[in-house]
């Protein structure tokens, strides 16, 4: 008589007993169904003038099943599928809404991460720690992720504050409370090495992200709390401005910007004692051309703080302008150039299809409610594809024309001669 198969053997792994091959969530299945789950939100630049229907209900369903077999592969015995799963799940998240997939499965999802972060190992954690701020995007502002946060945080903080967690991990962990991450970035300051004789910068990239995640804190708390994190760091954050690590550099010059503009909305007569010897760090850095350091580097440093010195000296904020389909969105200030750039790393290419439909992402930018587009405005507000080729054309050959009479030198040699 024939041993009965275990159950989910079929579910969990493959032939000769090696883990299953998780199908990650793909480009071509969030492209669909994001215009099939919500048409109304599509960019007039992504609408198909003569493209095949879409039954909407079937694709519908058959990513609801990929996403609950991905759920369920986050408790596999494998590491690999369990991360896999993970960032497959992640990928969704970011590319669509699923409020109500989503709101179904609150407590499985929360169990699934939390089991993760406790069990897994560095990479396994990053990917649940990722999925777990999206999860509360998703969930926007109200109880369940108020919930979620309150299942989650205990462990997200033990992580954190875990000196013998990896480096990675810890990086990952660190949306927790403002304590918890001072006493993290604050080690920064010093600039001795450790008893060890292993340098502190070993751990700068952990120091980074605990020092931007303070500063997304930081703008949302009482002008009070905000105050006394002013008194407390402002003088001792220009130290970082001299650290060897490119991004402290610039995390550092961006979260100076940020105190100031906060400083000065509290107080008009805002008056900082050191101005003279930080410009002149400020400006040292706008301006730098050691030769040490590669020219993308220096670039990338000249233009930041260019902008860092403005703001201190000038109160000035070069304004950014974001499009997302028929939408613009300005960014005028450092408060919101940094609640900007923690979403767009959260949601990576999915950041404007959440500007366009996310109500939690609109209400943090104060969008309004989302706009709702048929597929007959759509396609008036196309520009037919003969037109985009002409413009493109003469776009092209003006910018050939300008580069060439830039780069052609032997005009220039032969007025010599």
């Amino acid at each position: 008589m024939p041993k009965p198969k275990k159950r989910g053997s079929n579910h969990q792994r493959g032939a000769g007993g090696q883990p299953r091959n998780v199908q990650p969530f793909s480009d071509e299945d969030a492209s669909i169904e994001t215009m099939s789950h919500c048409s109304g939100f599509s960019d007039p630049a992504s609408f198909t003038e003569d493209g095949p229907e879409v039954d909407e209900e079937a694709t519908q369903e058959d990513l609801e099943y990929k996403l609950k077999g991905f759920i369920d592969l986050t408790l596999d015995k494998s590491a690999k599928t369990r991360q896999a799963a993970l960032e497959s799940l992640k990928n969704a998240f970011s590319s669509k809404i699923l409020y109500e997939f989503i709101m179904e499965r609150r407590m499985t999802l929360t169990d699934s991460i939390e089991r993760c972060i406790k069990k897994g190992k560095s990479d396994e954690q990053c990917a649940a720690a990722g999925l777990a701020c999206l999860l509360c995007v998703q969930m926007g502002s109200g109880i369940e992720s108020e919930e979620i946060f309150k299942t989650l945080g205990p462990v997200l903080k033990k992580i954190v504050c875990d000196g013998t967690a990896s480096v990675q991990a810890r990086q990952a962990e660190l949306y927790s409370t403002m304590e918890c991450l001072e006493n993290i970035f604050t080690k920064a300051y010093q600039r001795d090495r450790d008893t060890n004789g292993v340098s502190s910068t070993h751990n700068t990239v952990l120091h980074i992200s605990a020092l931007l995640a303070w500063t997304l804190l930081l703008t949302i708390c009482p002008m009070n709390e905000v105050k006394k994190k002013i008194e407390m760091h402002l003088h001792k954050l220009p130290s970082l401005l001299s650290c060897d690590d490119l991004n402290m550099r610039i995390a550092a010059g961006e979260t100076l910007a940020l105190l100031f503009e906060l400083a000065r909305e509290t107080d008009a007569d805002f008056f900082y004692e050191d101005m003279e010897l930080l410009t002149e760090k400020l400006r040292a850095l706008a301006t730098d051309g050691n030769k040490h350091r590669a020219k993308v580097d220096k670039r990338k440093q000249r233009s930041v703080f260019r902008d860092v010195l403005r703001a201190v000296e000038e109160r000035d904020f070069p304004t950014e302008m974001v499009k997302f389909g028929p939408e613009r969105m300005y960014i005028d200030c450092w408060v919101k150039k940094q609640t900007y750039d923690t979403f767009k790393e959260i949601l990576g290419s999915g950041m404007q299809y959440h500007l366009q439909s996310n109500d939690f992402l609109r209400n943090v930018f104060e969008l309004g409610p989302p706009v709702m587009l048929d597929a007959a405005t759509l396609k008036t507000m196309k520009i037919p594809r003969f037109e985009r080729h002409l413009y493109n054309s003469a776009a092209f050959k003006a910018r050939t024309k300008a580069r060439s009479k830039c780069r052609d030198k032997r005009a220039d040699v032969g007025e010599f001669f």
